[in-house]
Protein backbone atom coordinates (compact mmCIF):
# COMPACT_ATOMS: atom_id res chain seq x y z
CA UNK A 1 0.00 0.00 0.00
CA UNK A 2 1.00 3.47 -0.95
CA UNK A 3 0.92 6.78 0.79
CA UNK A 4 -1.62 7.68 -2.52
CA UNK A 5 -4.04 5.11 -1.54
CA UNK A 6 -4.37 6.85 1.63
CA UNK A 7 -4.89 10.27 0.41
CA UNK A 8 -7.56 8.17 -1.87
CA UNK A 9 -9.41 7.46 0.60
CA UNK A 10 -9.00 10.28 2.92
CA UNK A 11 -8.57 13.23 0.65
CA UNK A 12 -6.39 16.06 0.39
CA UNK A 13 -7.81 18.85 2.43
CA UNK A 14 -5.48 21.17 3.58
CA UNK A 15 -5.10 23.47 6.99
CA UNK A 16 -2.21 26.31 6.61
CA UNK A 17 -1.55 29.26 8.16
CA UNK A 18 1.86 32.16 7.90
CA UNK A 19 4.19 31.33 10.21
CA UNK A 20 3.71 35.55 11.06
CA UNK A 21 0.12 34.78 12.55
CA UNK A 22 -0.41 34.86 15.93
CA UNK A 23 -0.20 31.29 17.66
CA UNK A 24 -3.43 31.95 19.23
CA UNK A 25 -4.97 32.16 15.50
CA UNK A 26 -3.21 28.61 14.87
CA UNK A 27 -4.78 27.11 18.25
CA UNK A 28 -8.57 28.51 17.30
CA UNK A 29 -8.01 27.16 13.46
CA UNK A 30 -7.01 23.38 14.95
CA UNK A 31 -9.81 23.87 17.55
CA UNK A 32 -12.77 24.60 15.51
CA UNK A 33 -11.18 22.43 12.18
CA UNK A 34 -10.84 19.81 14.89
CA UNK A 35 -7.15 18.83 13.41
CA UNK A 36 -4.29 18.20 14.95
CA UNK A 37 -1.67 20.01 12.61
CA UNK A 38 -1.43 22.95 10.18
CA UNK A 39 1.10 23.60 7.51
CA UNK A 40 3.07 26.30 7.77
CA UNK A 41 3.04 27.94 3.94
CA UNK A 42 5.16 31.13 3.22
CA UNK A 43 5.36 32.33 -0.38
CA UNK A 44 3.74 29.40 -1.69
CA UNK A 45 6.16 26.73 -0.11
CA UNK A 46 5.73 24.49 2.73
CA UNK A 47 8.28 25.92 5.74
CA UNK A 48 7.26 24.05 8.84
CA UNK A 49 4.35 22.07 10.73
CA UNK A 50 2.42 23.48 13.98
CA UNK A 51 1.70 20.30 15.64
CA UNK A 52 -0.79 20.58 19.16
CA UNK A 53 2.69 18.95 20.41
CA UNK A 54 4.47 22.21 19.79
CA UNK A 55 1.76 24.38 21.28
CA UNK A 56 2.43 22.35 24.62
CA UNK A 57 6.07 22.56 24.52
CA UNK A 58 5.73 26.43 23.54
CA UNK A 59 3.18 26.99 26.45
CA UNK A 60 5.38 25.00 28.95
CA UNK A 61 8.12 26.99 28.48
CA UNK A 62 6.12 30.35 28.90
CA UNK A 63 4.32 29.33 32.55
CA UNK A 64 1.04 27.94 30.36
CA UNK A 65 0.31 30.90 28.22
CA UNK A 66 0.99 31.31 24.13
CA UNK A 67 1.18 34.96 24.90
CA UNK A 68 1.67 36.97 21.72
CA UNK A 69 3.71 34.56 20.31
CA UNK A 70 3.66 33.73 16.42
CA UNK A 71 3.47 31.06 14.84
CA UNK A 72 7.12 30.44 13.66
CA UNK A 73 7.97 30.63 17.36
CA UNK A 74 6.40 27.46 18.18
CA UNK A 75 6.47 25.48 14.45
CA UNK A 76 8.73 22.52 13.61
CA UNK A 77 10.86 24.12 10.75
CA UNK A 78 11.93 21.01 8.87
CA UNK A 79 8.72 18.79 9.20
CA UNK A 80 9.29 14.85 8.06
CA UNK A 81 7.57 14.75 4.34
CA UNK A 82 7.11 11.80 2.61
CA UNK A 83 5.71 11.52 -1.26
CA UNK A 84 2.77 9.73 -3.06
CA UNK A 85 4.67 6.99 -3.80
CA UNK A 86 6.21 5.93 -0.42
CA UNK A 87 5.75 2.55 0.86
CA UNK A 88 3.01 2.49 3.54
CA UNK A 89 5.85 0.41 5.56
CA UNK A 90 8.23 2.82 5.11
CA UNK A 91 6.07 5.78 6.52
CA UNK A 92 5.49 3.52 9.79
CA UNK A 93 8.85 3.10 9.65
CA UNK A 94 9.46 7.13 9.81
CA UNK A 95 7.16 8.01 11.75
CA UNK A 96 7.88 5.77 14.27
CA UNK A 97 11.51 6.42 14.24
CA UNK A 98 10.62 10.66 14.17
CA UNK A 99 7.88 10.04 16.73
CA UNK A 100 5.94 12.02 13.67
CA UNK A 101 2.44 12.30 13.90
CA UNK A 102 1.76 13.82 10.94
CA UNK A 103 3.38 13.96 8.10
CA UNK A 104 3.34 16.06 4.96
CA UNK A 105 2.66 14.39 1.38
CA UNK A 106 5.00 16.62 -1.54
CA UNK A 107 4.92 15.27 -5.06
CA UNK A 108 7.00 17.12 -7.41
CA UNK A 109 7.06 20.04 -4.92
CA UNK A 110 3.57 19.83 -4.91
CA UNK A 111 2.25 19.47 -1.52
CA UNK A 112 -0.53 16.95 -1.94
CA UNK A 113 -2.02 16.47 1.70
CA UNK A 114 -1.42 15.53 5.32
CA UNK A 115 -1.42 11.76 6.35
CA UNK A 116 -1.55 11.18 10.39
CA UNK A 117 -0.45 8.39 12.49
CA UNK A 118 -3.82 7.55 12.77
CA UNK A 119 -4.65 7.28 9.27
CA UNK A 120 -1.77 5.18 9.09
CA UNK A 121 -3.36 2.84 11.52
CA UNK A 122 -6.64 2.70 9.85
CA UNK A 123 -5.20 1.76 6.47
CA UNK A 124 -3.17 -1.20 8.08
CA UNK A 125 -5.92 -2.30 10.34
CA UNK A 126 -8.54 -2.44 7.06
CA UNK A 127 -5.98 -3.81 5.27
CA UNK A 128 -5.65 -6.27 7.20
CA UNK A 129 -9.53 -7.13 8.04
CA UNK A 130 -9.55 -7.21 4.16
CA UNK A 131 -6.66 -9.97 4.05
CA UNK A 132 -8.67 -11.87 7.18
CA UNK A 133 -11.96 -12.04 5.51
CA UNK A 134 -9.95 -13.50 2.10
CA UNK A 135 -8.07 -16.14 4.32
CA UNK A 136 -11.18 -17.08 6.23
CA UNK A 137 -13.43 -17.16 2.35
CA UNK A 138 -10.75 -18.99 1.04
CA UNK A 139 -10.99 -21.78 4.22
CA UNK A 140 -14.53 -21.89 3.97
CA UNK A 141 -14.44 -22.56 0.73
CA UNK A 142 -12.14 -25.33 0.60
CA UNK A 143 -12.67 -28.37 -0.97
CA UNK A 144 -13.76 -31.33 1.28
CA UNK A 145 -11.61 -33.81 0.11
CA UNK A 146 -8.83 -32.00 0.32
CA UNK A 147 -9.31 -30.11 3.94
CA UNK A 148 -6.71 -30.93 6.45
CA UNK A 149 -7.96 -33.55 8.74
CA UNK A 150 -9.93 -35.42 6.13
CA UNK A 151 -8.79 -38.30 4.29
CA UNK A 152 -9.00 -38.57 0.84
Amino acid sequence: MKVSDILRVKGNTLYSISPEEPLSRAIEIMANKDIGSLLIMENGELTGILTFREVIRLAARNGGSVGNSLVRTAMEGSPLTCTMDTDLDEVRRMMLERHARYLPVIDQKVLMGVISFYDVAKAVVESQDFENRMLKAYIRDWPEESKPGNPA
